[in-house]
């Protein structure tokens, strides 16, 4: 069946009680499979080791206030059954050829973008170099490509939904014994750090607004996982069961619901990321910080390992490998899966392909999953610092924050039925959140513009 199709024959009532709610769960924890890898074990844990507790309030900021804006995008999602880039292709503005200005914007920030799963999926490499040192690592990464496309260039929903939530479970549990261990060790945290990092009217050292903005842009949802989640959602049967728009009682009912369950599942998976994303920089600020190392290059692994090693013990370093390898692979797996949607869609709105008719839709997305991983291998080959790469795609995740604000105020304001206008309370949120991450993406425009002059002169 089309998960993209919707008459009579697939509508549904939605439920009413949480219990009955649980087993329609899943879009939102494809998303933290993605956001948990390389925000977290790398950008997150590179500004805790540079500055301290004292940007805690950043990283917590970043995870709250962006899921507003994803829950925007997933009414639109429901209440249309429009794909992502068929709802962004009708924004008001100019159009080239069929795609919109911002089609066509999106296709061009992502030129930059795949720097940062590249750094990622060298970060794979390097993990399974340090288990096994006798497989160097550009080998590792060779093998790494091929196996992930492999998993995704047939993967439907229900298969990837399933990866991401074992991937969720097994680095939870993880995280939480090495949080746990450091507090038995010389570089136990207490009250008065977690209340330093809770203090955002101290600001942030100027020597850390760099990171500090990346970080943001990459931590809680991005841009693009924003983007991704009307694809989950539509492949789980939200809009289908929904059924075509008529504005009648029964569909209003129907519509409120199910978006009621996909609050449910914002909410819920935004508690799992934003837990590990604390504890991530937790541990970097304690262990790291207080050592003066900061992860890089090639070295990035070994010390991000010291996180572990200093809290539990020589012999945490395998497990360690093992969580690292766990937390990085679920962002590999949950961004091409991902991204072979997005493309794919982005492609079919500016006309290239038809996104609509299965057969064109599953030849895309093939060809897709297997040219990011051989993309990102190459980039990975080139720059070979992990740090940098995922740090520079934190900054233009924050940048496609604003196209995503840009269309959310669209959605909010100009497509949504009268009938499913939400309460103050929350425009009040939605509001913080788009002023909150347009003032970011102007920020970072404007940090690497002084940059650039800098270099330049």
């Amino acid at each position: 069946m089309n998960p993209y199709a919707r008459d009579a024959s697939t509508i549904e009532e939605p439920p009413t009680h949480f219990r009955g709610m649980v087993k329609y769960l899943g879009p939102g924890f494809i998303l933290s499979a993605s956001i948990v890898g390389s925000g977290e074990l790398i950008a997150t844990t590179a500004l805790g080791a540079e500055a301290g507790f004292v940007a805690m309030w950043v990283i917590l900021v970043s995870c709250l206030i962006k899921v507003f804006v994803q829950l925007e995008f997933g009414k639109h999602a429901i209440q249309s059954g429009e794909t992502t880039f068929e709802a962004i292709n009708e924004l008001p503005g100019p159009k080239f050829g069929k795609g919109s200005w911002a089609t066509w914007l999106w296709l061009f920030m992502m030129l930059i973008k795949p720097l940062q799963v590249g750094g990622i999926i060298g970060g794979v490499g390097l993990v399974l170099n340090i288990l096994i040192p006798s497989v160097p690592v550009w080998i590792w990464v060779v093998l790494v490509a091929p196996v992930v496309s492999l998993m995704i260039f047939r993967g439907k929903y229900q298969f990837v939904e399933k990866v991401s939530l074992v991937m969720i479970g097994l680095f939870a549990l993880f995280t939480v014994a090495c949080v746990v261990g450091v507090q038995y060790t010389d570089f136990a945290f207490n009250s008065g750090d977690i209340k330093e990092g809770l203090s955002f009217w101290n600001g942030i050292p100027l020597a850390y607004l760099g990171v500090a903005i990346a970080a943001f842009g990459i931590t809680g949802v991005g841009g693009d996982e924003v983007m991704a989640y009307n694809y989950w959602l539509l492949e789980k049967g939200y809009a289908s069961k929904t059924g075509p728009r008529n504005d009648s009682p029964e569909w209003n009912r129907r519509a409120k619901g199910w978006i009621k369950v996909m609050y449910w599942d914002a909410f819920l998976s935004m508690l799992v990321y934003t837990f590990m994303t604390l504890a991530f920089y937790i541990l970097g600020a304690a262990i790291l910080n207080a050592q003066g190392l900061v992860p890089q290059g090639f070295e990035t692994v070994k010390t991000l390992s010291r996180m572990y090693t200093d809290s539990l013990g020589t012999w945490a370093e395998t497990a360690f490998l093992i969580g690292a390898f766990f937390v990085l692979f679920s962002t590999l797996f949950s961004a091409l899966a991902a991204w072979s949607r997005l493309f794919s869609d982005a492609f079919g709105a500016v006309g290239w392909i038809d996104y609509q008719n299965e057969k064109s839709r599953g030849r895309s997305i093939a060809a897709f999953a297997f040219f990011f991983p051989a993309l990102w291998a190459i980039l990975f080959f080139f720059f070979e610092d992990p740090v940098f790469m995922v740090l520079v795609g934190g900054a233009i995740t924050a940048v496609i924050l604003l196209l995503v604000v840009v269309a959310a105020i669209h959605f909010r304001y100009r497509r949504l039925p009268s009938s499913l206008r939400p309460s103050i309370g929350y425009d009040i949120g939605f509001w913080i959140s788009a002023i909150s991450i347009a003032l970011l993406a102007l920020i970072a425009v404007w940090k690497g513009i002084e940059k650039f002059s800098n270099t330049a002169g």
